[in-house]
């Protein structure tokens, strides 16, 4: 019989569960597993998700995912009776499904008090040091945080299955993205018009929400001269956000003979799945479409400053990283040298490292 927790819970009792993950894309994404898991062992469960609305695309069409409940992050900005109405009409869903198990993924101070309006049999969290005890008496399992590891955040998550007696399998582990049938065929037409068949191009996603984590703009532009000179076709793409815009414009101004193909601002987050598919490789900074890329298992170079690439690096895809070994203080998790926004940890990796990185995965 293999060893368990004292209050495991038995996953056949189950019938609904919500998974709440309230952070950025990239962290919904490397949340996925947790419902693929739940579901192999409780086929009976009906799996709920409850994110950002922005983040809604990261789980949509998951196999094992009944509904996904969004909170608009617009609502902590609106009206008081506004927000009232909101939250109302939010919290009278949830209690309609009548979960039995509720597990929150992170420190949002919103797990607790649901845990506590909804009631379900068992609820589980991390088990922050620093909480209220209130924040503690609102679940019935807290998992423990590494104390003096670094843990990649998909197991991190799973360690809240694992605590109530869930033991996932090494095959169970896996980022799941589905872009669906739109997006493929919306994608599949814009490759064509431009030429590019599957595997006949590389992705390069060159910014981030955070700008401490962005490579220079000269040296990506020298790296994009690098592949065409190889005779690499090139797509770049990036968010609609005006700094992204900003960035790639800066990237293909500086370029001397590249000319890729530029999707930035032009793509849902479906249709990023959908492209970063069908490329032979990723290049990018430690953002969510470096995740996008793994989930879709496209090889991914990764180019890593304040941020850890233990915790965070591409999950179970051929990858390779890019960061500096002459910086000791790396990864420091702040936002830029000083808090300065800019990383010299980032701003000094040379070009020659990402193509030799580029050069060693292609081999590959």
């Amino acid at each position: 019989m293999p060893y368990g927790p004292a209050d495991a819970v038995d996953p056949g009792t189950l019938k609904r569960a919500l998974v709440i993950k309230l952070r950025h894309h990239g962290d919904v994404l490397l949340a996925s597993p947790i419902f693929s898991v739940l579901k192999n062992r409780a086929p009976q469960l009906e799996i709920d998700a409850l994110v950002y609305a922005d983040t809604h695309d990261m789980l949509s069409l998951h196999p094992a995912i009944a509904q996904v409940h969004v909170v608009e992050r617009g609502w902590k900005t609106a009206g008081p009776l506004s927000r009232l109405v909101t939250e109302f009409r939010l919290l009278r869903q949830l209690r309609a499904r009548r979960y039995d198990l509720l597990i929150h993924l992170s420190e949002h101070p919103r797990g607790a008090w649901l845990a506590r309006a909804l009631g379900p049999r068992v609820a589980v969290a991390p088990d922050h040091p620093n909480k209220p005890r209130l924040w503690r008496r609102s679940f019935t399992h807290r998992y423990a945080l590494p104390k003096n590891a670094r843990r990649h955040m998909v197991e991190l998550n799973l360690d809240a299955l694992r605590r109530i007696g869930i033991q996932p399998r090494d095959d169970e582990r896996a980022l799941v993205l589905v872009p669906g049938a739109e997006a493929e065929r919306s994608v599949e037409a814009t490759l064509g018009a431009h030429g590019l068949a599957a595997k006949g191009y590389v992705l390069f996603h060159p910014g981030s929400r955070w700008q401490f984590k962005c490579w220079p703009a000269d040296k990506a532009a020298a790296l994009l001269d690098d592949l065409d000179r190889r005779g690499d076709r090139v797509v770049i793409s990036g968010a609609p956000d005006a700094r992204e815009r900003e960035l790639v414009a800066d990237i293909l101004a500086r370029t001397r003979h590249a000319r890729p193909i530029d999707l930035s601002g032009k793509l849902s987050l479906k249709e990023l799945a959908a492209l970063a598919g069908r490329a032979r490789l990723f290049i990018g900074v430690d953002s969510a479409p470096m995740h996008v890329a793994a989930a879709m298992q496209t090889p991914v170079v990764a180019l890593f400053g304040p941020s850890g690439e233990f915790e965070w690096g591409p999950w179970r895809v051929p990858h390779r990283i890019v960061a500096s070994d002459e910086h000791p203080c790396r990864p420091c998790g702040n936002d830029g040298c000083g808090g300065g926004k800019v990383s010299e940890c980032l701003t000094r990796l040379p070009v020659e490292a990402a193509t030799a990185a580029v050069d060693s995965l292609l081999a590959r």
